[in-house]
């Protein structure tokens, strides 16, 4: 089955990783400041090689994972890969165009501007779930802001790693981009790097190791984390039929999709206390109507590894032992790497699946008393990645907006803000820091440098010594009372 392999991809020495670094800090020394039309020609490429190649990448992230569905790779990786390049070719040449502002009224006629520059080289480092979009969605920002880029791969991925490596190659050059792939002694050394920006995505203590390596070289990072993200099914959302079979069909999409493996994926349902049954009836409902052969649907996808596999069904297993109640969804089938979409009732909040990401298709359902109940057991907990609310009520979806802090929201659905270029994605405390996506994505891999222009007719000889009246009344009025 599929085990960490560094069989396929590159896999360097930190000798070679440093020397890689600097052959693309030599590239972007060269041409510090990509005209418009070269960014372009390289976004353009991008797409191109992508959108060339879409079955070629669904076949190798399959076989990575042992199974995964087609039809995930292009929905949630290659339509949000493309439409993130479409969107940065429509309104790059706006975002690198400095931007006039005005100076304070004391140092008129002086005039100010903002100037977004190139930063330098780019680090990403990508995990194994969806290994297009989260090296493609960065790759994007930096090419869009006139980066080179340098990409370390999940060696759990190692056919795609090296069908990226090809295709980036032929698209951009090694001058423009280059991946490595490797495990974690290479993610070690690789964070170490004195890049000019650092972006991870993975688990929070991952994210730790790799922030403190680049604290070394004082390298920015930005931190795409994850955690447990909660979906909760409002009192009056649970006394509409119609609106609780929503609920409970869109919380499935967003939990099915790639089985689980997914850093925003709804983690848990919170639902009004006595509903937890009708739940797991609604649930039966939806997942065999969408996957009529259970977990071996050609749209259910499997789990990358034998280790991950083993980890859920312990986590499960755990779970029960402890007094929870297992509702299987899916008929299961131990001699798959398929797990089963799986419910834990009563889970008890000291068990594996109540205290870590699940990563897969495993949701505890949580009854609560009231609103305000479901709230404060979310404040209660590290900050989530994603909060998903189904309520209609406008006062309702406000107050749980101003009560709990989240890194992105869903109302009424899942997922699908992380599909929107023109909202930031990023993470808060626990679940990542910095945002990336659309022009947030631009103006995190860009020095944005303030510009002050004096103008040939000044008055700032006026504040220089010797001082006399005339600074006298003018310190008045600049140090006056606000």
């Amino acid at each position: 089955m599929n085990a960490p392999s560094t069989e396929l991809g590159q896999e360097l020495s930190a000798v070679e990783l440093k020397a890689t670094l600097d052959s693309l800090k030599s590239s972007y020394h060269t041409n510090p400041y990509p005209s418009w039309e070269e960014r372009k020609v390289w976004l353009k490429n991008l797409s191109d090689v992508i959108f060339n190649n879409k079955m070629r990448i669904a076949q190798a992230i399959s076989e990575d994972f042992g199974y995964r569905s087609p039809n995930d790779t292009l929905l949630a990786e290659v339509f949000p890969s493309l439409e993130g390049i479409r969107h940065a070719l429509s309104h790059g040449k706006r975002w690198m165009k400095s931007q006039k502002k005005t100076a304070s009224i004391w140092f008129k006629p002086a005039s100010t501007e903002l100037m977004p520059q190139p930063l330098g080289v780019i680090g990403v480092i990508v995990p194994w779930n969806y290994p297009l979009f989260l090296s493609v969605g960065p790759l994007t920002a930096a090419l869009a802001a006139g980066n080179r880029c340098f990409i370390k791969m999940s060696e759990y991925t190692p056919r795609f790693s090296a069908l990226l490596e090809e295709l980036l190659t032929q698209a951009l050059g090694r001058d423009v981009v280059q991946v490595v792939n490797g495990g974690p002694a290479v993610a070690a050394e690789f964070s170490k790097l004195p890049f000019d920006h650092l972006l991870f995505t993975g688990s929070t203590p991952v994210g730790k190791l790799v922030m403190k390596a680049a604290s070394e070289n004082l390298v920015p990072v930005t931190l795409e984390l994850g955690g447990k993200s909660p979906a909760i099914v409002s009192p009056d959302c649970a006394k509409d039929p119609k609106r609780f079979h929503n609920a409970v069909a869109r919380t499935l999409s967003g939990k099915c999709i790639n089985a689980g493996q997914t850093c925003i994926a709804p983690d848990y349902m919170l639902v009004p206390k006595g509903t937890e049954q009708q739940v797991v009836q609604y649930a039966r409902e939806i997942v065999r109507k969408r996957f009529p052969e259970g977990v071996n649907s050609k749209d259910f996808t499997g789990i990358v590894s034998d280790k991950h596999a083993g980890r859920l069904q312990r986590l499960i297993d755990e779970a029960e032992e402890k007094g929870a109640k297992v509702e299987y969804i899916m008929p299961p089938n131990p001699t798959s790497r398929k797990v089963p979409m799986t419910f834990l009732l009563n889970t008890p909040e000291d068990s594996m699946a109540m205290t870590e990401e699940i990563f897969g298709p495993v949701m505890p359902i949580i009854g609560y008393d009231n609103l305000n109940d479901a709230m404060e057991y979310i404040k209660a907990r590290p900050r989530p990645l994603a909060l998903y609310l189904f309520d209609d009520n406008k006062h309702t979806q406000t107050q749980v907006m101003q009560q709990t802090i989240a890194g992105g929201v869903c109302l009424n659905d899942t997922l699908f803000h992380i599909a929107q270029d023109h909202l930031p994605f990023g993470g808060v405390g626990d679940s990542g820091m910095g945002h990336y996506h659309g022009k947030f994505g631009f103006d995190t891999m860009s020095k944005l440098k303030p510009i002050f222009k004096q103008n040939k007719l000044n008055a700032m000889e006026l504040l220089a010594p010797p001082y006399g009246k005339l600074f006298s009344i003018m310190t008045s009025l600049l140090t006056r009372k606000v």
